[in-house]
């Protein structure tokens, strides 16, 4: 082009879209957190996943997903109460992609050690097009424990839950050939507090209960069920609802308003009222709280899995961004201090990937030993409370590498921005996840002593690691509430850098305990103290 000349038509030094592209296959460092912890045989089904999800169609889907939102219908035009969500078809492609997978349904069917591996797998890729749709297919994956507490529930309930087949049409449960669940557990005056709740529920004889009462939050109100919180007089019980009664009725749920939400957009989040409906009580009367908790902890290790995936679909993004950019005479990749910042995200996004996974490791492990099982208790707390909060602050510094191409709607990233708080929050935020690991440690004292074991076998991978684990050992001689975070982060880094030892040696792991450990480290991205900066970035997208 000549001085003078401008193509008021065409744009240049611009970046090609992120799409058609595998999200499994571009990021090696999962591909080894897999070989490690023993997860390899899901290569094959996560590399065609992988492809899926980085499609056009499907990145395409979770955009017109989260622009066309869900509609609650009350009532038909004959002014008939119907109570149903109307969702975009592109909520359904989606859904129907990952059902079909197994995403929902292959922690329980798979016959291999390492089933919560190839979930969580599944679940990181799946959630990198669309927060949203993740939601119910969570719940239907973390219902099962609580589902087979009792044997006739899981006898009629399981088969469909497990099933590969997505039929959203509202009719009831028993003729469909799959279901999806939802949960209803907290009311406007106790939040977190659910034994404050005051939904009731009235015994009608062999296990079934009218329940009477107002949820200010019922995620996915268009499944076919729900778990559902409610005072007997034993005390709080757990309920299976339906939305349909057995007879065939709808079921006397009464979906009051749509939430108007940050982010997570694509899923519906609803308050409900139980005018008298039906209900099977799941276990026994008084013991709702325990009885939930499996699902909820389930739901809590898809909440560290989520949050490392969004991170890592921004930072893909800023990656790509980055390679085709030119500013001030090269590529921003080749800039040294914007490759600084990428490489340190890279270092944050590896690490939040491998302690999700070692999470699903745990949960794998916790099936044949008893130490595994203690661990893991303690550390899904530990896991969910800092990936979910770490996954925040990185966000915001990933899109600040894209600046103002990334800032505008027609990019992903203003919606992964949005949306990534939601798995901080959900299912207890960070002060209920630090006061857990508290309670765990006065209440569940073989957990603690399995967290320190693991610590003890740590000594001597790294100098800085060694001195923080000492600062760690100080810090657990007097625990107490006022300094419960500080407790939970520290155990947390720890987590890390073992992993990352294990894993990336001679690449990850010594930067991150030199990054996140050292008396030196310093609050800002883009303050590595220097390394493999360009193999760091490699491994978390090729």
């Amino acid at each position: 082009m000549s001085f003078g000349d401008v193509d008021f038509d065409t744009s240049f030094n611009q970046v090609p879209i992120l799409e058609n592209y595998n999200s499994y296959t571009s990021h090696p460092m999962l591909q080894q957190v897999l070989q490690h912890y023993g997860g390899s045989w899901i290569h094959d089904r996560a590399t065609s996943f992988g492809a899926l999800m980085g499609s056009r169609a499907m990145q395409e889907a979770g955009d017109l997903a989260n622009k066309n939102t869900p509609v609650l219908k009350t009532h038909d035009r004959f002014g008939n109460r119907i109570d149903q969500v109307e969702y975009h078809p592109a909520y359904h492609q989606m859904m129907d992609a990952a059902i079909r997978e197994g995403v929902h349904a292959i922690a329980w069917t798979a016959p291999q050690q390492g089933a919560y591996l190839a979930h969580s797998t599944l679940s990181f890729l799946k959630q990198q097009i669309d927060e949203g749709s993740s939601c119910p297919l969570t719940m239907t994956f973390a219902v099962v424990p609580s589902l087979k507490i009792d044997g006739s529930i899981a006898a009629a309930w399981l088969p469909k839950v497990l099933s590969s087949e997505y039929d959203p049409r509202p009719v009831p449960w028993f003729d469909k050939p799959g279901v999806t669940f939802g949960m209803a557990m907290t009311e406007p005056q106790g939040g977190s507090d659910v034994r404050a709740n005051t939904t009731f529920a009235v015994p009608q004889g062999d296990g079934i209960f009218q329940i009477t009462g107002r949820k200010w939050f019922c995620s996915a109100p268009m499944s076919d069920a729900f778990l559902v919180l409610a005072q007997t007089d034993k005390g709080l019980s757990c309920f299976l609802v339906p939305r349909f009664t057995p007879n065939g009725k709808k079921n006397a749920l009464y979906f009051q308003r749509l939430k108007d939400k940050l982010g997570n957009r694509s899923n519906a989040s609803s308050e409900v009222e139980f005018h008298g409906a039906w209900g099977q009580l799941i276990g026994e009367a008084g013991r709702g709280v325990p009885n939930i908790m499996e699902m909820v902890r389930h739901t809590r290790l898809d909440c560290a899995i989520g949050s490392a995936a969004s991170l890592q679909r921004a930072l893909a993004e800023a990656i790509h961004h980055c390679r085709h950019r030119s500013a001030f005479g090269k590529k921003l990749i080749d800039q040294p201090l914007m490759k600084n910042v990428l490489a340190d995200l890279c270092l944050e996004s590896a690490a939040a990937t491998t302690l999700a996974m070692r999470l699903a490791k745990g949960f794998d492990d916790a099936g044949t030993n008893e130490a595994a099982m203690h661990f893991t208790r303690i550390a899904t707390a530990i896991g969910k409370y800092w990936n979910t909060k770490r996954a925040v602050l990185a966000m915001g510094e990933v899109l600040e590498c894209i600046g103002g191409n990334g800032y505008v709607e027609t990019s992903i990233l203003p919606r992964l921005y949005r949306d990534i708080p939601v798995n901080a929050i959900w299912e207890g935020s960070g002060n209920i996840q630090a006061l857990d690991v508290l309670r765990a440690m006065h209440k569940e004292p073989a957990s603690i002593a399995a967290l320190m074991e693991y610590f003890d076998q740590a000594k001597g991978l790294d100098p800085y690691l060694d001195q923080h684990l000492a600062n760690l050992r100080s810090s657990l001689a007097q625990p107490d509430e006022h300094n419960a975070r500080i407790l939970v982060e520290k155990m947390a880094l720890a987590i890390q850098a073992i992993e990352l030892v294990a894993i990336s040696p001679d690449v990850m792991a010594p930067l991150f305990c030199e990054a996140r450990l050292s008396p030196q480290r310093h609050l800002s991205w883009g303050t590595l103290p220097g390394g493999k900066l360009d193999e760091v970035i490699g491994l978390v997208f090729r």
